[in-house]
């Protein structure tokens, strides 16, 4: 085989393993159920439960932020992020948190927040108006 067959063939092989990594790591979203039967890192959707407490102290652990969120089942979870609370995200319509089950609690790793369009009233507003 000729040099150039052989780094053609290595980098295909390469190329194969980094899409199989990236394709677990680009996993199904799942629900809090789902989270503690599979015991590994998901993506769990959900919306904020603005009727319980978050818990943030940035003076206390500004690495500490806790909240409760409902998944898509309308199941409710204690969400544990070791990162300081995301900027307005009390007003946030979607969250979308990364990580696993430890306990009753999720722990995340990531966080991802859908915050309302600034155009939504404008939205609104030419939509009553057609």
């Amino acid at each position: 085989m000729k040099k150039i067959h052989i780094i053609a063939v290595a980098m295909i092989v390469i190329a194969a393993l980094l899409f199989m990594n990236v394709s677990d790591e680009m996993g199904q979203y799942a629900t809090f159920n789902d989270a503690t039967e599979l015991e590994k890192a998901v993506k769990v959707v959900g919306q904020l439960s603005k009727d319980k407490k978050m818990t943030y102290d940035p003076l206390k652990d500004p690495n500490y932020f806790s909240f409760f969120m409902k998944d898509a089942d309308g199941q409710e979870r204690k969400v544990i992020y070791y990162e300081a609370k995301p900027q307005d995200f009390e007003m946030s319509e979607q969250i979308v948190v990364t990580g696993m089950m430890q306990g009753e609690d999720f722990v995340a790793s990531d966080m991802l927040l859908k915050c309302p369009s600034k155009y939504k009233d404008e939205e609104i507003l030419l939509q009553s108006k057609g």
